[in-house]
Parts: C-alpha cells; sequence; structure tokens
C-alpha cells in the first residue's frame, strides 16, 4: 500500500519530466532584432504608397505605433474601393469604416460600423488611450470620435462607389471577388460587385526594436448592415507580442475569424517557425476547414518575427506585400500561395 510519501515523491518526480518535456517541446524565443533596423511591410500594392508615410516616421528614428498609424492613414485618405469613406457601401447605400491598431505592450483599440468619419485608424487610436476600452462601435464610436475632435464628414457616396452600387442593385446578388484588393482590379462584373472588399493592414519595427500593427477597411462592398470582418478585432485580423512577433491578415475576413488568425501566427512564430512557415501554417488551418469551398475564397497573411525578418502567404495566387527599410528601400514581393 502507497505512503504518502511515496505519493508525493512520485508526483514530484512525475511533474518534473512533464516540466522537461513541456521545456523541450517549446523552441526558446529569438533574441530581440539588433537596435537602429527599422521595417515597415504592409498588404497589397497599396501598400507601397502606405509604406512610404510609415518610412517618413521611422527614419526619423520615431514610434511603431506612430508609423503605422502615420501609414494606414495615407490609404484611408485615398479614392479606393476598400479603404476610407471612399469605398463601396453597405446594400443599404452607406459606408462604415472598422480599424483597430495595437503596440508593443499589449495596448489595442478599435472601432467598427464606423460612419462618417475620415480616419477611423486615429480613433481606434484615441480609444486604446483615452478610455478603459478596447473597442468602440457604431453610434457610440462616432460620438466618441466627434468628442475627441473628429469633424462628421458629409453622408454621400464617392462617384465611384456611387456608379458601383447602382450597378449592384441591379441585381442584388453578393460574392466575393478573390484579390479585388489590388489596385488594377477595377471592373464592376455582372453581379455589380467585384469591387467589393478589402482592408491594408501595416507592420512596423522601429529603431528600437518594438512592434506595432494597424489594420483599416471599408469592409466587403455590398455587405449585410452591420457586418463585421476580421480587421477591427485584435487576435483575428491583428495580433503583436513584442517579444514574438506580430501578424495581420487580409482576405475573407469569415474565415480569417475561424482561426483566430493573426493571434495563431503570432503562436506558430512562438514554437519557432519564420514569418512565411507560420502564415503558410495559418492558410493551411483555412483550407482544410474550407474544403473544396477554399477555392472560392482568398486568405492572406502577413508577419515579422522580432528579429525583423517578414513573410507571408496566401491561400491563392495573386497576393503581394510591400516592405519597406533602410537597405532595400521599397519593394512588392509575390507571396508564396497553397493553392494552384
Amino acid at each position: 500500500m502507497p505512503t504518502r510519501r511515496k505519493f508525493i515523491t512520485s508526483s514530484a518526480a512525475g511533474l518534473a519530466v512533464l516540466a522537461a518535456g513541456r521545456a523541450a517541446a517549446i523552441a526558446p524565443l529569438p533574441a530581440a532584432a539588433p537596435a537602429g533596423k527599422a521595417l515597415v511591410i504592409s498588404t497589397w500594392d497599396a501598400g507601397l504608397a502606405a509604406n512610404l508615410g510609415a518610412w517618413k516616421v521611422l527614419s526619423k528614428g520615431g514610434r511603431a505605433l506612430d508609423a503605422v498609424e502615420a501609414g494606414v492613414m495615407v490609404t484611408e485618405s485615398s479614392q479606393n474601393c476598400c479603404v476610407g469613406l471612399g469605398g463601396n457601401p453597405d446594400r443599404d447605400g452607406i459606408v462604415t469604416l472598422d480599424a483597430c491598431i495595437m503596440d508593443d505592450k499589449f495596448n489595442c483599440g478599435s472601432v467598427a460600423a464606423l460612419e462618417r468619419i475620415k480616419h477611423p485608424i486615429s480613433v481606434a487610436r484615441r480609444v486604446m488611450e483615452r478610455t478603459p476600452h478596447v473597442m468602440l462601435v457604431g453610434e457610440g464610436a462616432q460620438q466618441f470620435a466627434v468628442a475627441q475632435g473628429f469633424p462628421l464628414e458629409p453622408q454621400k457616396l464617392s462617384p465611384d462607389a456611387e456608379k458601383a452600387y447602382r450597378e449592384w442593385l441591379k441585381t442584388s446578388q453578393y460574392k466575393p471577388v478573390v484579390n479585388i484588393e489590388n489596385t488594377g482590379n477595377k471592373k464592376v462584373g455582372p453581379v455589380g460587385g467585384a469591387n467589393n472588399h478589402d482592408t491594408i493592414a501595416m507592420l512596423a519595427q522601429d529603431a528600437q526594436g518594438n512592434l506595432s500593427g494597424s489594420c483599416t477597411t471599408s469592409g466587403m462592398g455590398f455587405k449585410m448592415r452591420g457586418r463585421l470582418g476580421d480587421s477591427p478585432l485584435i487576435g483575428s485580423g491583428l495580433f503583436v507580442d513584442n517579444a514574438v512577433g506580430a501578424a495581420a491578415a487580409t482576405g475573407q475576413g469569415e474565415d480569417v475569424i475561424r482561426i483566430a488568425g493573426a493571434h495563431t501566427v503570432v503562436e506558430l512564430m512562438r514554437q519557432g517557425l519564420s514569418p512565411t512557415a507560420a502564415c503558410k501554417a495559418a492558410v493551411e488551418r483555412v483550407a482544410k476547414i474550407k474544403g473544396d469551398k477554399a477555392r472560392e475564397i482568398q486568405v492572406c497573411f502577413i508577419a515579422v518575427n522580432n528579429q525583423g525578418q517578414h513573410g507571408a502567404f496566401a491561400l491563392q495566387k495573386g497576393f503581394s506585400y510591400a516592405v519597406c527599410d533602410a537597405s532595400n528601400q521599397q519593394q512588392l514581393i509575390n507571396s508564396g500561395y497553397l493553392l494552384a
């Protein structure tokens, strides 16, 4: 019959073995990046202009947080299908905006279903810095923005969005189009909804080695009123862990949400995978879940680890991401993809 002392001894030994096994299974985190190596990456070819906005901050030794806000503000100010007040509306003809931001200390802020505010990313940062909350939505988000001094813009569609919306009303069909984020894809198809998503996501590392990220979108064009995708959701569209890395997503938000995409990529990097390998593994999870329907959607991830290494991977061919750093200047890189 076992004694209490034998039980305690055997239990302690078992715990020691378990702890040793766990330690062996978890790869040690890489050392932080050397100081002075700033970097910014962002999704799609629109990221080239956005990166220049971010680089103005980083090149002067500024914070990654300031850079990722300034960078995507460039896209929010531009006239395009997928980001900012010039984007395509929901099925009721109203443009609603989503955005989130996260810094190197797990501080984060988000807004969703925000109307008539030009720079939702800046409102998201105010939520992070000036409220006890992480996310504000709808009318409450707008009230907060106005109280913070953001002007209300006119409630009207841009000429391009007005044209796309009128075309869409002919059929009122909703079908996302793969890779429509590329600025060359401007044709409105027979269902009237070709230009119907998605986002710009940005990750940066500053000269001090700290990471931050941002994400902003007008969401899927002609979506149901009140629909949200992954873009304003910390852990899905964006996640930053300064000790490991940062990741962000673009593509069909519903399927990014299913796997908590950005957080999944960061956790895979924590296990020792490179940014590209981590993005690929996350994409493979989406493909497994979707099965035969995977060919109907696009999901893409970008990532930076705390050593300043970057990478990306997509479900389907056609995704590119922009990179800017002191040595290579501007690059547009075509990512790897899963489905040929």
